[in-house]
């Protein structure tokens, strides 16, 4: 049997175009994305890192209380998202749409969570007036880079919020698969994984002594 004959019978006869590799193109496509999208992260974590070490009036405008506290909170919000995420793919795999559901808008509220943290914490630094290109500590390039790199990484978070929202309700009523749920739980725990190289570039190595 040829591989097309193979295709159109896994379809019910329909002719579909399979992955020419061991895993589903939904999958892969993901996967590409992630390493674009990672190499986008890293472009800009470099070039922070160079401009930080490079500048001899760089900021260290975060305390311990709150600004890296309210950080750390962010940080287990998004940890405690992942294993929500992980319990969703779980139970998708399983075929419980009830529990499957539960732990997605779980995992939503949590990112819900961290976009307001994270908003209420842009509204603090600019009262205090940091701007893209001034600041009132230091270097002027330190407003642009933060907010580059965080507004990224949070439009990355809300992009995935709306992901969720829109899987969980798929799911449910059966036009989705547990294949989507577990290829968008690629996707959240990379965001979790970027957040965990922002925090001590951007804030660990920022705090005022």
């Amino acid at each position: 049997m040829s591989e097309i004959d193979i295709a159109m019978h896994s379809q019910g006869g329909e002719l579909a175009e399979g992955s020419p590799y061991r895993i589903p193109s939904r999958k892969l496509t993901m996967w590409l994305f992630i390493i674009s999208d990672a190499i986008t992260f890293g472009a800009l974590l470099f070039g922070y890192g160079y401009l930080r070490t490079a500048s001899s009036d760089w900021p260290t405008p975060f305390k311990f209380n709150p600004s890296i506290l309210n950080v750390t909170i962010m940080t287990v919000v998004l940890i405690t998202s992942s294993l929500t995420m992980l319990g969703a793919v779980d139970s998708a795999k399983i075929g419980n749409k009830a529990k499957t559901k539960r732990f997605l808008w779980s995992t939503i509220l949590l990112g819900a969570i961290f976009a307001g943290l994270h908003i209420r914490e842009w509204f603090g630094l600019i009262d205090e007036g940091v701007r893209l290109f001034q600041n009132p500590w230091g270097s002027p390039l330190f407003g642009a880079t933060f907010f580059a790199i965080t507004g990224l990484h949070l439009l990355h978070v809300i992009s995935g919020v709306v992901a969720l929202a829109v899987i969980s309700r798929g799911f449910s009523r059966g036009w989705l698969t547990a294949g989507h749920v577990e290829t968008t739980g690629l996707y959240w725990h990379f965001v979790d994984l970027v957040w965990m190289f922002v925090v001590p570039l951007v804030y660990l190595l920022n705090i005022s002594k």
